[in-house]
């Protein structure tokens, strides 16, 4: 491979061939029939590179997860896209009923999670040997407690879930991604001691709180000034090219601005989603830009899916990470119902069947991309290895085996006419 475009196009024909054989032969939801071909095919290639070291197997293929860099892919590209994509798919409407429920499970669960997880990742390190230090345990908190929307509101929806529940999962996931990489930031600034370490409990709270109201109050300008726009348009060409340039552009001045570029994405695409489409765009455009949205969403998950599985190539896998991972991977889930309890129970108290809803919530909240990304951008050193191994083993878990059996567990709950969030 000598360019990114040879790089793209292996990647692509990978993506390609894998969904082919899914869709005949595994008949898997697509995200996860990829990383499941990916990460088998990659397993399949070690062992034979493990009884046939000629052939260089291994090397080779850790080339190709080097070049393809998937935190600076993830984290500085696929990532903007992605939550613009799922935020127009969003009624502003059903958000703004339910936004007391999905600011607390997006800050205080996050963050709450970030803690627990901390925690017990430091019982895990001292138990196995394994020497992760406390600050670095916080490290791996923030990274792994955001949450991922792909294909969860897709399955939600052709059961027949209540509309506030799925704005619920859909606001908590959008938003709690910008919380978490605000975290994972100051974290990773704390452990390895950046001038912030310097500070005290009340100026980090306000840095994050400058990130994320930031980045709100950045996605909310721009959002306006392109529906001021598109509303002096009728040319559904024009009206992409648009929605492009604020997706991207909005990312990339919230990083200039050091605000939250993921916030500030998924605030303009609300409004672009909700009052853009509703008053200002023809019914042509409409269903041009959501088409457009749409393809972007399915092939960069695709690709991201499909990177995910390769990386178990890029990984070290040491007996006592994978022991920390089989271990934390039920504690996960017991924080996760945890935090969302806490921070959703006491503002649905009068609602019935709220701990079905709860039940969804937990289930339903999976990790993917974004907690590996920032696993895989960790600077190198001996916290990196258990980190990356334990995130990786409960980002797989949580899509492979939280993915396929989310139907189920959401009819289950689901049959006492779940209602979940109306504050």
């Amino acid at each position: 491979m000598h360019s990114p475009f040879d790089l793209l196009a292996v990647l692509l024909v990978m993506s390609a061939g894998l969904a082919y054989l899914n869709c005949r032969f595994m008949k898997l939801p697509m995200t996860v029939g990829l990383l499941v071909g990916a990460a088998a095919g990659t397993l399949i290639l070690i062992a034979l590179d493990a009884l046939l070291p000629g052939l260089g197997l291994k090397p080779a293929l850790r080339d190709l997860i080097s070049r393809i860099d998937f935190p600076a892919a993830l984290l500085d590209g696929f990532l903007a896209f992605l939550l613009f994509a799922g935020a127009l798919q969003v009624n502003s409407a059903d958000l703004l009923a339910r936004k007391w429920t999905i600011l607390a499970l997006a800050i205080l669960a996050t963050v709450l999670s970030t803690g627990l997880t901390a925690a017990a990742m430091f019982a895990a390190s001292r138990w196995l040997g394994l020497g992760v230090p406390f600050p670095w345990c916080l490290v791996f908190g923030a990274l792994i407690s955001p949450t991922d929307p792909v294909s969860v509101l897709d399955v939600l929806k052709r059961i027949g879930i209540p509309r506030g529940l799925q704005a619920t999962v859909a606001g908590e996931s959008l938003f709690n991604d910008g919380i978490g990489v605000v975290l994972f930031t100051l974290a990773l600034s704390l452990a390895t001691g950046d001038p912030i370490d310097r500070f005290g409990p009340a100026t980090i709270a306000s840095l994050f709180l400058l990130q994320a109201v930031g980045g709100g109050l950045l996605g909310l300008g721009f959002g306006y000034l392109t529906l001021l726009l598109v509303r002096r348009v009728d040319d559904y060409n024009v009206e992409l090219i648009i929605s492009l340039a604020l997706a991207s552009g909005t990312y990339s001045a919230a990083g200039l601005l050091g605000v939250s570029g993921p916030i500030a994405v998924v605030v303009a695409g609300i409004i672009i989603g909700s009052q853009g489409m509703d008053g200002a765009m023809r019914e042509t455009t409409r269903q041009h830009l959501m088409i457009f949205w749409r393809l972007v969403e399915e092939i960069l998950n695709a690709l991201l899916f499909l990177t995910i599985g390769l990386e178990i190539a890029s990984i070290d896998l040491d007996v006592r990470s994978i022991i920390a991972a089989a271990a934390l991977i039920p504690v996960a889930l017991v924080i996760r119902w945890f935090s969302v309890a806490v921070a959703a129970l006491p503002l649905n108290l009068r609602l019935p069947h709220r701990y079905g809803g709860l039940l969804v919530l937990t289930w339903g909240g999976l990790r993917g991309g974004l907690s590996v990304a920032m696993a895989l951008s960790l600077p190198d050193g001996p916290n990196k290895g258990p980190i990356l191994t334990v995130a990786y083993g409960i980002v797989v878990f949580s899509i492979v085996a939280q993915g396929l059996t989310l139907e189920r567990v959401a009819r289950r709950a689901l049959s006492g006419r779940v209602e979940v969030s109306s504050g």
